[in-house]
């Protein structure tokens, strides 16, 4: 195991990745915190952890909110005594807009609702992360990989959350808490089926047509699913990676190269 006996926090959990992620954690032997607004969705998640014989916290909160960190790093400790790692899964979708005509209001708020959003989360958790030893894992996108039109906005705020965790690995190396991050390509869950159903629809074709043509030029002929990206998340927050920080692992099935 893993992360035998040892707290993951996660923070955004909705019915894809979030989930994945706290039950991959749970697998491999660690207890989880689950933290997002939507607390149905978090007892539905923490019951699965607890069916795999770890305990898990659910703790409703609006992750933007300022005092977020210190509340969600303070209930761990009361519930486990420390918290070892932490993955950030949370997003607010930005404007799908060219940056020429997207408000730039909006750009702003979405930098904050994400970066600085995830920077105060992590400040306000840090306190709590064993040291040495404890890990941070920031869920990103293979977006900061590339350009496209009507994507500069989420690339802005998906940059700035990378260049954060690259900062943050070096300030917080030398008291052995390290931060890396995931960079997921299509991820084959319950969103990505919809949406390839709505694309087919158009088109007047079967949903597994849109999916074809998109693994056609994808090195291993297919699309990531949720429970793949997690393992790689595990795998970063895991001794096993005790000496990686301040990187970035590309999970695609090869549709780009880092």
């Amino acid at each position: 195991m893993m992360l035998r006996d040892k707290v993951v926090v996660v923070l955004g959990v909705g019915p894809g990745l979030g989930r994945s992620i706290a039950l991959a954690s749970a697998r491999e032997g660690a207890d989880v915190l689950l933290a997002a607004r939507t607390e149905s969705r978090l007892e539905e998640v923490a019951k699965e952890v607890t069916v795999s014989g770890r305990r898990a916290l659910v703790v409703p909160v609006d992750l933007t909110d300022v005092t977020a960190g210190e509340r969600l790093a303070d209930a761990a400790a009361a519930e486990f005594g420390r918290v070892d790692a932490v993955a950030y899964n949370a997003l607010a979708m930005p404007p799908i807009k060219d940056l020429m005509v997207v408000d730039p209001d909006a750009v702003r708020d979405a930098l904050d609702a994400n970066a600085v959003t995830a920077l105060r989360l992590i400040r306000g958790l840090v306190p709590r992360l064993t040291a040495p030893g404890g890990s941070v894992v920031m869920i990103n996108s293979m977006v900061v990989r590339y350009s496209q039109r009507t994507m500069g906005p989420y690339k802005m705020a998906k940059a700035a959350l990378l260049a954060m965790a690259q900062s943050l690995a070096t300030e917080l190396g030398p008291r052995g808490i390290r931060i890396n991050s995931v960079a997921p390509g299509h991820i084959w869950g319950d969103s990505l089926k919809w949406y390839f159903s709505y694309l087919g629809h158009k088109r007047g074709v079967d949903a597994q047509v849109i999916y074809d043509e998109t693994a056609a030029s994808i090195d291993l002929g297919r699309l990531p699913e949720p429970d793949e990206i997690a393992d790689a998340a595990i795998f970063l927050a895991s001794d096993m990676a005790r000496a990686i920080t301040g990187q970035c692992l590309d999970v695609n099935c090869g549709e780009y190269h880092h």
